[in-house]
């Protein structure tokens, strides 16, 4: 009795041992499975350990410079020392003072007035005016609580300076779009961007190896039609349901949380039908590489992962170190969220918004050229 149990329990385990094996085998088999299993570990590691930062350093800045001063190159110094800001740029008037904010060039405006180092050393305690782009709370909060020690740090050396019981000037700041750092005005945009590239991946990521898993996809090779004309009548449908979808959290948002639309609300549908069809061209493209709906579905999710966490929607955009930005501008999410935060907070127009506008339509176009190619030679 004793050997047929032991019998019974080797056989256990050699058919066990045979299922793992067989496992291992298809897994080996399965690169694009076997590729997620390795990526998406390393993807995090490297984009929390290199990529992200919650306090975000060295800012652009620009400087409108009424007068030319010792005491304002000090002033100045200062802030570059605080780590926070980097003076990128010196504008001349107050309109492109304006300008580079509203444009997103700069995060930060600093104004130094006509008469400032005179009213200095009479004691009359002048405003240094530091206007910042709030449409990113948390990227600017930090930096702005940084100046409180700015009065004490910037004329310390100087002697001439009459050193009174209160600070020699103050710093009057102006948070611009977002004057409250309400959350909301900052996660709602960036919520509809995030949506609409998990939903439209998705959606396209399914189409063609829905068809080849169904067996219908020999009936639509039979019919007279191109790859192009094949791409487009999946994708149509889809824009116009992401349209619906950016609509319903767009009401959602103004009606909920009262966030603001200061834009041109045509220019916000254009764009986003622009973005709604970028998201579903690059589904798409993973869909004619995928051999499965498990392999698309693993490609859509590498690929919304980065963009999630590079976008600047969840960690400031100007935090991240200049490589991480330069990979950042490849991702549709990027340039969404500028767009709609822009059009919605400041009132952008498009000749503000043209570079992402552009780069958007340079991402759908190589998306589709290589979604058509890869499915020609799919057919062949």
């Amino acid at each position: 009795m004793s050997a047929m149990s032991n019998l019974v329990r080797a056989g256990f385990w050699r058919r066990v041992g045979a299922m793992i094996r067989k496992e291992f085998v298809q897994l080996r088999r399965d690169r694009i499975t076997f590729a997620t299993i390795i990526t998406i570990p390393l993807m995090q590691l490297v984009l929390f350990g290199y990529a992200i930062n919650t306090q975000p350093r060295n800012l652009p800045t620009a400087v409108l410079l009424q007068e030319s001063s010792d005491v304002g190159r000090s002033i100045l110094k200062a802030l570059e020392n605080t780590k926070f800001f980097k003076i990128t740029q010196q504008v001349h008037d107050e309109a492109e003072f304006d300008r580079v904010l509203a444009a997103g060039e700069v995060l930060f405006a600093i104004e130094i007035p006509r008469g400032f180092e005179r009213a200095l050393r009479r004691g009359d305690r002048p405003a240094l005016l530091v206007a910042a782009d709030a449409t990113d709370p948390v990227a600017t909060s930090t930096a702005l609580g940084a100046l409180n020690n700015l009065v004490a740090l910037a004329l310390r050396n100087d002697r001439s300076i009459p050193d009174g019981g209160t600070p020699a000037f103050e710093i009057r700041t102006h948070a611009r779009y977002n004057p409250a750092g309400s959350s909301q005005l900052n996660i709602v945009p960036g919520l509809m961007g995030t949506i609409l590239t998990l939903t439209m991946l998705i959606f396209t990521a399914l189409s063609v190896t829905r068809e080849v898993e169904r067996g219908t996809m020999e009936s639509l090779l039979a019919m007279p039609i191109t790859p192009l004309e094949i791409m487009l009548g999946k994708i149509v449908p889809y824009v116009l349901i992401g349209f619906l979808q950016a609509a319903l959290i767009v009401g959602a948002g103004v009606l909920l949380f009262d966030v603001p639309i200061l834009g041109n609300i045509v220019l916000l549908a254009a764009l986003s039908t622009l973005f709604i069809a970028t998201n579903l061209a690059v589904g798409y493209t993973f869909s004619t590489l995928a051999q499965n709906q498990l392999q698309a579905v693993q490609m859509a999710m590498m690929f919304f992962l980065p963009n999630m966490l590079l976008s600047g929607f969840i960690f400031p955009f100007l935090g991240m170190p200049v490589w991480a930005q330069w990979f950042s501008e490849g991702l549709p999410l990027t340039h969404y969220i500028r767009i709609v935060r822009s059009i919605m907070l400041k009132g952008s127009t498009l000749a503000d918004l043209h570079y992402d506008a552009l780069a958007l339509v340079g991402l759908m176009l190589v998306a589709m050229i290589i979604a058509v190619t890869r499915f020609r030679r799919t057919l062949d």
